[in-house]
């Protein structure tokens, strides 16, 4: 009988062991979750996260996406997103970015550029649409967005043909003394419900220390890369607060020069 016993204690130890080690070594999303709910033509629950909650300006959207059956998780389906800004009289979306129908490390990517946050204004809501095993269904999710404590996104008209512009600084989103990467995103607002990515402005950048009247060396203007984005260097030879000037041109006509980010580090 001790024999008997000793041999179940000893399983339960180890089965106990090996659960709690199981669990340990799952480490939780270095993300927040924002919203989660179910596309139920597709079976499937979505979870939404982002980094530190929704801002105005860029934000990157990871979603999950789980089997509403086997609990499973989906690392193939194809995924889009798409917000909606409910002003009660008027509805308009925002720059979108959908990215492939893979998932990495289990979360699909996406990204939002939030023109403006939640509030009196309006709300808003994400629109989910998943395609999975044959299956299709949407979900509208709530969200709120609110202002960005850091200059990240502007606007301008274009003196080139009156058409609307919406500019958002990717990074450098902590940055340092020395050469920084330079990120931006362009869209052009076609309507109130598209916003297209836009390659087709040449952008001159003049980094610009106010409150000690010079700039800086070694900076080098963003090109476009791929899907309105464009990439540089820009270069800060001390801490505290500078202006990115940025001039944009349509061709050799300017299309504005009064746009400005302001990073303080």
């Amino acid at each position: 009988m001790k024999k008997y016993f000793s041999f179940l204690l000893f399983l339960f130890i180890g089965v106990t062991s090996c659960t709690k080690s199981n669990i340990e070594s799952e480490q939780p999303l270095p993300y927040q979750k924002i919203v989660e709910g179910y596309v139920t033509g597709a079976a499937v629950k979505v979870e939404l996260f982002a980094k530190q909650g929704l801002t105005t300006g860029y934000n990157t959207i990871y979603i999950a996406l789980f089997d509403s059956v086997s609990k499973q998780p989906i690392e193939n389906a194809m995924v889009t997103i798409f917000p909606v800004m409910d002003m009660v009289t008027k509805k308009h979306s925002a720059p979108v970015e959908n990215q492939g129908t893979t998932a990495k490390n289990k979360l699909f990517t996406s990204a939002i550029v939030f023109t403006m946050p939640s509030g009196s204004m309006g709300t808003w809501t994400v629109d989910v649409n998943v395609q999975y095993e044959g299956k299709q269904g949407k979900t509208s999710l709530p969200v709120t967005v609110l202002e960005s404590a850091k200059s990240r996104l502007k606007s301008f008209v274009s003196k080139a043909d009156n058409s609307k512009f919406f500019v958002a600084l990717i990074q450098p989103d902590d940055p340092k003394v020395g050469v920084n990467d330079l990120e931006l995103a362009v869209y052009k607002s076609k309507s109130m419900m598209d916003f297209p990515a836009d390659s087709s402005l040449a952008i001159s950048l003049t980094p610009e220390m106010p409150t000690m009247g010079h700039g800086s060396p070694n900076n080098i203007d963003p090109i476009h890369t791929t899907k309105g984005h464009y990439k540089g260097k820009v270069n800060f030879t001390m801490t505290g607060l500078w202006y990115l000037n940025l001039d944009f041109n349509a061709g050799t006509a300017v299309a504005d020069s009064s746009t400005y980010f302001e990073l303080n580090f």
